[in-house]
């Protein structure tokens, strides 16, 4: 391609995702921008915007993409997957050569077509699930994989926006998930990798929260790590207490040099597990009021002992008495997971 037709489509992209970025600061309330950048607040996602500005100047002076040791043109493909790209790749290392190559072979399963979810089966372990789009179709997704010792992944994410755009970002985040998690053995190294993709790629303008387990069945634990997604429920049958499980890092694609971490969860036998997308908590009754989380967890301590299936029906039911058949404004999507009794 050109290099004037590349650095058009790079402005074009880059406008966007500014665009998105910027509203999204503009029109969500504080303590939810706190949620989605894992507390590393707002200023993280302005140092974004400030690079997303240099790029655009950059572009405007048709300086983007010129190779700092030679200055010649960098390749148009790598540019497009990463707009700051600013050394040739005959400067390469080796070892720089070979991780571009791991990130073209991602950027490529990405555009691949995506196979059918199935719901697996895991020893002791129920699994259940709901998944509605505001629209025809929509930016929620779960899914279940395997990690690269065996260990059963799971994944619930949600696309800011809703739509076609949405559902296009989804799916290659489904792609991206399905390359890398068999691959690797911690959901960390996972969404770091996902971050390092989808920062600085023109194609992709928006961001995404997503929360990414691995269940070992001989400890009984999930460990996780939570890219600003809204946190799941834990609730634990030996005293009915109920703890969220919070982000251990930022959304994907808003945070330069963002750093994921790991916690864990036990599962006793009767434990409820409820991960959801913010379409449960932001849905709205006549009166214009939220659900809300504290809603959601007088639901799920009424009915977590229930099977996972009838857990997912109880929320639904609630969700739908609340707002008393209130059409949706966002995607909804609901994962029960419940450890077997003894």
């Amino acid at each position: 391609m050109e290099i004037n037709l590349v650095l058009s489509h790079i402005q074009q992209g880059l406008v966007e995702k500014r665009q998105q970025l910027s509203q999204w600061l503009n029109r969500t309330p504080v303590p939810q921008v706190q949620l989605n950048t894992g507390m590393v607040g707002q200023q993280a996602v302005l140092e974004h915007l400030k690079v997303i500005d240099t790029a655009l100047e950059k572009a405007e002076a048709k300086t983007l993409g010129i190779c700092q040791v030679c200055n010649e043109t960098v390749n148009p493909s790598l540019l497009e997957m990463d707009y700051t790209a600013c050394v040739c790749l005959d400067h390469f290392s080796e070892v720089e050569r070979r991780q571009l190559e791991l990130e073209l072979e991602l950027s490529q399963a990405v555009q691949r077509a995506l196979l059918p979810q199935q719901m697996p089966s895991v020893p002791g372990l129920e699994l259940a699930a709901f998944s509605r789009p505001a629209q025809i179709v929509g930016g929620d997704y779960f899914d279940f994989f395997n990690f690269q010792d065996g260990a059963q992944g799971l994944a619930i994410a949600d696309v800011v926006g809703h739509g076609v755009s949405a559902s296009l970002l989804m799916t290659s985040l489904q792609t991206a998930l399905r390359t890398l998690v068999p691959g690797s053995r911690s959901p960390s190294e996972v969404i770091q990798r996902m971050n390092h993709f989808y920062l600085h790629n023109v194609n992709y303008p928006t961001f995404v929260t997503l929360t990414l387990g691995r269940y070992d069945p001989g400890t009984k634990t999930l460990t996780y790590c939570n890219a600003g997604h809204n946190p799941p429920a834990h609730w634990r049958s030996r005293d009915g207490s109920l703890e969220w499980l919070w982000p251990t890092g930022p959304a994907i694609g808003i945070v330069e040099e963002s750093q994921y971490t790991l916690a864990s969860a036990r599962l006793s036998a009767g434990d409820a597990l409820l991960f959801y997308t913010d379409g449960v908590t932001e849905a709205i009754n006549t009166q214009d009021e939220p659900f809300g989380s504290d809603r959601l967890a007088a639901l799920i301590k009424q009915n977590a002992r229930l099977p996972a299936q009838e857990l997912v029906r109880s929320v639904r039911e609630g969700l739908g008495s609340f707002s008393d058949g209130r059409p949706l404004a966002d995607d909804i999507t609901i994962l029960a997971v419940k450890a077997e009794s003894l």
